[in-house]
């Protein structure tokens, strides 16, 4: 699985220190979004010898515009919090995979992760952290336009929009409940729904249809998104006569779904049927010494917030493990 990032101001710090083939680290963080850049601080206050494959720094909170519900800041940026926790790991030094992300993992005594580079690392406690990613429309403008209009969590950046009009993408429950919390403080709500019809639970659909502002366009795809500096407006074409016509927006919220970034797990520990990981009150999974944070469990309300405290638990977890299994 691979995590694209420019990771060249981060590896700039002289404590961030390349990853040792040859060693074996007491605890082996995968992901470097709020669950394991935590993980990491944990990890590090216990004084573990540790490492972290950052891959895509940040998550899904680089992409976020804004963050109004994270304690400690009544406001704050996406990147602007990434960059709190990067400050805040860096107060120790740590090994840094460079460019690298983790293609598998064989569990023993220790853990093996396998990276993109052919090379490999050890470790006696593995974190996996590296969250969910969600599916793109893949139309001309969606990567232009990220965080500026185009957004993936209408519960993150639903104020920002406040009185202006926005599209929802999509017609499933996470799609309806964004089409309700934008319904509440926005001017008017276009739901697109590429099928014939909404997905979502009844009781959900009924809510929705309560607000006078919301409008659903069904068999209907957008199929650019457009703009200058920021989002000014979406073309949607109809699924009947393939015609397109240009609504005017400020905000484009894409919500057909999340994708676990565990491919790299599969086959390896328990997962539910949406392809996160299954995981225990402290964060353990089906295979000792191998603990799982953030989005990429089962864990419910996929929050920034959430997956800070998970990524703390997984690593006390983790140094738990260390102190009661005999090493040899």
């Amino acid at each position: 699985m691979e995590f694209n990032i420019n990771t060249a101001a981060f590896l700039s710090d002289e404590k961030f220190m390349p990853i040792a083939s040859d060693a074996v680290y007491d605890v082996l963080i995968i992901g470097g979004g709020p669950a394991g850049l935590t993980a990491a601080v944990y990890a590090m206050r216990k004084g573990v010898k540790t490492a972290l494959i950052g891959g895509d720094l940040g998550g899904q909170v680089a992409e976020t515009a804004g963050v109004e519900n994270y304690p400690g800041f009544r406001y704050i940026s996406g990147m602007e919090l990434v960059s709190r926790f990067r400050e805040q790991v860096l107060e120790f030094s740590i090994s840094f995979g460079d460019r690298l992300w983790v293609e598998s993992i064989k569990p023993g005594t220790p853990h093996e992760a396998l990276l993109s580079n052919g090379t490999s690392v050890r470790a006696k406690a593995v974190i996996a952290a590296t969250g969910k990613r969600s599916r793109k429309l893949g139309v001309p403008g969606e990567a232009e336009f990220a965080g500026k209009g185009v957004a993936y969590c209408a519960t993150c950046d639903a104020p920002f929009f406040a009185g202006k009009k926005v599209v929802v993408v999509g017609g499933g429950n996470s799609a309806v409940e964004a089409a309700i919390d934008l319904a509440r403080v926005a001017e008017k709500v276009t739901v697109v729904q590429i099928m014939d019809r909404l997905t979502a639970d009844a009781v959900l659909v009924g809510a929705m249809e309560s607000f006078s502002n919301v409008e659903v366009l069904l068999n209907s795809e957008v199929v650019s998104i457009n703009g200058d500096e920021s989002v000014s407006s979406v073309s949607v074409m109809s699924a009947a006569d393939k015609s397109v016509r240009e609504i005017s927006v400020e905000g484009v919220f894409v919500e057909i779904g999340l994708l676990p970034n565990t491919e790299f797990l599969k086959g390896i520990v328990d997962m539910n049927r949406l392809g996160e990981v299954k995981v225990d009150s402290s964060c353990r999974t089906s295979v000792p010494g191998l603990f799982a944070a953030g989005d990429l469990s089962e864990v419910p309300y996929k929050q920034i917030i959430i997956a800070a405290g998970e990524g703390a638990k997984a690593a006390l977890s983790a140094c738990d493990y260390l102190l009661k299994t005999e090493w040899i």
